[in-house]
């Protein structure tokens, strides 16, 4: 038995599932942590509540997701106070983020003494993104000082759906290559060679790349400048409208693609053009890692939008049969594993995303279990 319990904790919130092998036990979402009203006065309280719910006998170890992990966790790591203190280092490239995930742990050792306790970093699959694909063109010394670089982000997903890919395809994963499209409220595009990560969309911080529920993904910075300059805006107003006002909710109003698409097809214009903006920034990161990789054997849509879209799948590759690239409409309609016709030379694939399953293998084999 290798029982391991996966926590994600948000600033409000703490998700959980218990592990026995690949089998759920149990799961969860504790919400509203500290709020009036909410589930738990604080995460303190909410990990008792699971303590007395649950059978947590016999752990192995509790994995924790922690999306930051800079340029010193390159691979999930037991957790030390030395470790603490460098994961609250990195709080400046993670604000939203690292103090939730610290804030899980401190109370898991609290309360778990003897399980070990394993980060498990969004970052640490793109660690093996080349120099000439991690590094801007921006001035040396600044860039090594702060640590500037691109790190990306959902790395267990990308993992996780990469090496489903490879089974779908009954081929082994270090002789295929890949482009994941992770699609939910964040959304990053990531190319994986041979099982792993060669280029990915998210940089320094989860904001550029895709077009998000919330956030812009890409823009020219000097948009920044702009407003700052001529538009009187603070940077911290900046930062607050590209990270919690753009995206699909800073052009139609609602974040949640659902509803974007309802509106669509309704003929609703600022639903339209937000719909055509998102598909065409999927087929742009597409393209360029049709490019970064040279052959591709797979496209695998995962995520919330990627697993259930089937518009956004057709719009996103339509037009690309001369690449090799082409949907079923009754397969994509199934929602099929594979959703490419037969004999097409890139095999189009839907893969649900299994992170917190992910975290656990990771935490495992962390711990040599």
């Amino acid at each position: 038995m290798t029982r391991v319990l996966v926590l994600n904790s948000g600033s409000s919130s703490l998700r959980y599932r218990l592990f026995d092998g690949s089998d759920v036990l149990a799961k969860g979402l504790i919400q509203r942590i500290g709020e009036p009203g909410g589930d738990a006065a604080d995460h303190g309280a909410a990990l008792r509540r699971l303590m007395d719910e649950l059978d947590l006998s016999g752990l192995t170890a509790v994995g924790h997701r922690v999306v930051h992990g800079g340029e010193r966790f390159t691979a999930s790591t037991v957790v030390d106070d030395e470790v603490l203190a460098a994961i609250e280092e990195l709080i400046p490239l993670a604000p939203l983020h690292n103090p939730a995930a610290l804030t899980g742990l401190r109370v898991a050792r609290d309360l778990l003494p003897g399980v070990p306790q394993v980060a498990v970093f969004d970052t640490a699959f793109h660690a093996t993104i080349p120099p000439e694909g991690a590094l801007w063109a921006i001035d040396r010394e600044v860039s090594r000082k702060w640590g500037l670089r691109r790190y990306g982000f959902h790395g267990t997903s990308h993992a996780y759906v990469s090496r489903e890919t490879a089974r779908v395809l009954g081929r082994p994963v270090a002789d295929i290559n890949v482009i994941t499209l992770h699609l939910g409220n964040g959304a990053s595009a990531t190319a994986v060679r041979g099982g792993r990560s060669v280029a990915t969309s998210m940089g320094l911080t989860p904001l550029p790349g895709l077009v998000m529920g919330t956030r812009s993904g890409d823009i020219d910075p000097s948009l920044i400048f702009h407003l700052h300059r001529v538009a009187g805006q603070s940077l911290d107003e900046i930062e607050e409208m590209l990270t919690r006002r753009s995206g699909l909710l800073g052009l139609t109003g609602d974040n949640d693609m659902r509803t974007v698409q309802e509106r669509w097809a309704a003929g609703d214009a600022d639903a339209t053009l937000a719909f055509d903006i998102y598909c065409r920034r999927i087929r742009e990161y597409t393209g360029s890692y049709l490019a970064v990789l040279g052959r591709v054997d797979a496209i695998t849509f995962t995520g919330g939008v990627g697993e259930n879209s089937r518009e956004i799948r057709a719009t996103t590759l339509a037009g690309l049969e001369a690449l090799g690239i082409a949907i079923d409409p009754d397969r994509n309609l199934a929602n099929a594993s594979i959703i490419s016709p037969d004999g097409s030379p890139v095999t189009v694939c839907v893969v649900p995303t299994e992170e917190e399953l992910e975290i656990a293998s990771e935490a495992r084999s962390a711990v040599g279990a």
